[in-house]
């Protein structure tokens, strides 16, 4: 396989619409992941892990199922319940005159959940972005460096990794410069040589990555409808009739009626987090597995991965596994917690890193119509 050059990563990263860019930056991934595997050997490279997270990503940027779900848990809340009740008891003792009650549908409309899904849609696309436009880039870069033909060396690792930036990140990228040298030194080596060399690059790839993405991900799992102000007058303008009752509602400061419309807005706020954090921590892997990433990781890692010697590996599991030589305790209980999530992922990629079929093609050939 040809692998993808950096014209070919740029070209991605400037399609406008993120949908298209999302499948567009999971193929790339994918066949990244073939063309580092054609010359370190077919265990999984950071790009193999990248194609499945991008996959994932892209069922919150077309947001899958999330005004369902979210309908789903509204209807059957009975804090929303309520909260509704009271609300309408309030204002009929206010002298509104309802409108047949709050239909569902009008209380969604006032609600605008969409939105809230919208603006996390947009922070998971840019965070998908984000992190193609420079790994995805430093991958093909890398490739090219070394052409097809050519053997990986120190020289040219050197060469190639003084064009990455000094410093840690999120600015600097020495946890890059880290992975590619130890992605270059494994291509030389085999057995457990190799699979700790390529533990260590994914991992130091992937906490460059989670530390770039903070932002992103605290951003789309805080989405949230309008402020409880907002959502009084618009909820008041859809089952309220436009009178001098109705006025007063919207302009007088009424503290208790006030406090009911800021418990509702919690509420509601809460259970979008939920459908949130329940998308973004569901993974779908090949042959329909499906890891959820608030429940701990299960199974042995592989022989080559049990007792690890490379003092370099061992050092940075020590910063980022909270439970070393374990699988206890790696359920990421708040995504937006980076130091839950990093420990999940680390203990992930070495659990993972020899299952062959993480190398599967992401995409059928009726997907591939997209």
């Amino acid at each position: 396989m040809t692998p993808p050059n950096v014209e070919e990563t740029d070209r991605i990263a400037r399609v406008s619409d993120p949908t298209l860019r999302n499948l567009q930056i999971t193929q790339c991934y994918y066949e990244l992941s073939q063309c580092v595997a054609e010359r370190n050997g077919f265990c999984a490279n950071w790009c193999t892990f990248a194609t499945w997270a991008s996959c994932q990503a892209g069922q919150t940027i077309r947001q899958e199922d999330l005004i369902r779900a979210f309908e789903e848990r509204f209807f059957l809340s009975p804090e929303i319940s309520a909260a509704l009740e009271q609300i309408n008891a309030e204002l009929i003792q206010l002298g509104a005159r309802l409108q047949a009650g709050f239909f569902a549908k009008q209380i969604l409309q006032a609600l605008t959940p969409a939105a809230a899904f919208a603006r996390a849609s947009d922070a998971v696309a840019r965070g998908n972005k984000k992190v193609f436009e420079e790994i995805g880039f430093e991958f093909a870069r890398f490739l090219q460096t070394f052409s097809a033909g050519n053997r990986f060396d120190r020289d040219q690792t050197a060469h190639f990794c003084a064009a990455l930036r000094p410093g840690d990140p999120p600015d600097g990228q020495r946890l890059l410069r880290e992975a590619f040298t130890a992605y270059s030194e494994a291509s030389v080596q085999d057995g457990k040589q190799k699979a700790e060399l390529m533990l260590f690059a994914n991992i130091a790839a992937g906490y460059h990555e989670q530390i770039r993405l903070q932002p992103e991900i605290a951003e789309a799992l805080n989405a949230s409808v309008d402020a409880a102000t907002e959502l009084k007058r618009k909820l008041l303008s859809y089952v309220v009739p436009l009178s001098s009752v109705t006025a007063a509602l919207l302009t007088r400061h009424r503290p208790h009626l006030d406090a009911m419309f800021v418990r509702l807005t919690a509420e509601v706020n809460r259970l979008i987090r939920q459908v949130i954090t329940e998308q973004l921590m569901t993974l779908h892997l090949p042959n329909t597995e499906v890891l959820r990433l608030g429940h701990d990781l299960s199974g042995a890692f592989p022989q080559s991965l049990v007792e690890l010697r490379y003092r370099p590996l061992r050092v940075l599991l020590a910063e980022v596994d909270l439970t070393p030589e374990s699988l206890n305790a790696t359920g990421a209980t708040d995504w937006a917690n980076f130091q839950q999530r990093m420990h999940f992922i680390a203990d992930f990629f070495r659990l993972y890193q020899e299952r062959q079929y993480l190398f599967d093609a992401p995409f059928t050939a009726r997907k591939s119509s997209y």
